[in-house]
C-alpha cells in the first residue's frame, strides 16, 4: 500500500471512529481504569420441548454479603429466554457492564414471572418464588484486572434443574455452573498533544481488529487476541500525520503498555 493510500484509509477510519464517538459517550480516565465485564447464557441439552426462563435483571457482588452490596449490569437484555436453544456450544449475552478491579464474588439473575417447561406440547409454569425477589444466586469468587475484557458464563443445566412434584407441578431449582475467564489481552498508551483527539487502531498484517479515540491524550483497547500488532495512529488535526508503531506485543490477561506516541506536523 503506497503512502498517500495509507493516509487516505487512516483518515476515512478516523472519521468513522469520530462518529460513532460523537454519538456515545467518551471514556473517562475512571472507565479506562475498569474491566469490561461481559455475562453469557448457555445450556446442556435436557428431554424438554422448551425451558423459558424469564430474566429481569443480573446483578454482581464484590462481598459476601448475601443481602447487601449488589450492584445491577449497565446493560441487562432483559426477557424471555428458551436455554434449550442454547446447546452444543451456543450462548447468548445476559448483560454487560464495566466494573471495579477486584474480585467478584457472587452473580445472581432476577427472573420475573415468566417461566415455563413445555413437555409435548403442553406449558407447565416453573415454580421460582426465591429467584423472582433475591435472584438465583451464583457463587463465583474471581478476580478481575482494570483494562481487559472478561466473558463470564452461566451453564444451566435444565435436566438437573427442573423438579416435578408429586401433584405434577414443576419446581425451578437451578443448577447453574460459571466460569469467568479473560478474553485476550488490552494495550494502552497516551498520545500527545492531547489537544485534540486521534484515532487508535489495531492491525495485524491487512486487517484493522479494533480501534478507539483518545480522551484526553489516553487510549485502551481491550479484547485483542495475543499477537503482536501494529498501532495506527490518525490525528484528527489534519495538520498532524498519521503514524504506526510497529511490534506491540500482546499477551492473554495482560495489559501492554506503550510507549508515548507524539505525533507531528
Amino acid at each position: 500500500m503506497t503512502p498517500t493510500k495509507t493516509v487516505l484509509t487512516l483518515s476515512m477510519l478516523s472519521l468513522s471512529v469520530l462518529i460513532f464517538f460523537s454519538c456515545s459517550k467518551n471514556e473517562t480516565s475512571t472507565e479506562l481504569s475498569k474491566a469490561h465485564l461481559e455475562v453469557y447464557l448457555t445450556d446442556d441439552p435436557a428431554d424438554y420441548d422448551e425451558v423459558i426462563i424469564d430474566v429481569r435483571d443480573v446483578k454482581i457482588n464484590y462481598s459476601t454479603d448475601m443481602d447487601n452490596g449488589w450492584h445491577s449490569l449497565s446493560q441487562v437484555n432483559a426477557r424471555p429466554y428458551d436455554i434449550l436453544r442454547l446447546v452444543n456450544d451456543k450462548d447468548t449475552i445476559l448483560g454487560k457492564t464495566d466494573v471495579d478491579s477486584g474480585r467478584i464474588e457472587q452473580i445472581r439473575l432476577i427472573l420475573g414471572p415468566n417461566n415455563y417447561v413445555k413437555i409435548d406440547g403442553q406449558n407447565y409454569p416453573l415454580e421460582t418464588p426465591s429467584a423472582q425477589q433475591s435472584g438465583l444466586k451464583i457463587n463465583l469468587h474471581q478476580s478481575v484486572s482494570a483494562g481487559l475484557l472478561y466473558k463470564l458464563l452461566l451453564d444451566f443445566d435444565a435436566s438437573r434443574s427442573i423438579v416435578k412434584t408429586g401433584n405434577d407441578k414443576y419446581i425451578l431449582k437451578p443448577v447453574i455452573r460459571a466460569t469467568m475467564e479473560a478474553q485476550g489481552g488490552a494495550v494502552k498508551g497516551y498520545v500527545l498533544p492531547n489537544t485534540f483527539n486521534t484515532s487508535v487502531f489495531a492491525i495485524q498484517g491487512p486487517d484493522t481488529l479494533a480501534g478507539t479515540i483518545t480522551s484526553n491524550g489516553g487510549y485502551w483497547i481491550k479484547g485483542l487476541n495475543a499477537g503482536t500488532y501494529t498501532l495506527a495512529f490518525a490525528p484528527s488535526d489534519a495538520t498532524y500525520k498519521s503514524q504506526n508503531k510497529t511490534g506491540v506485543v500482546v499477551t492473554n490477561s495482560l495489559v501492554t503498555t506503550v510507549d508515548t506516541v507524539r505525533v507531528i506536523r
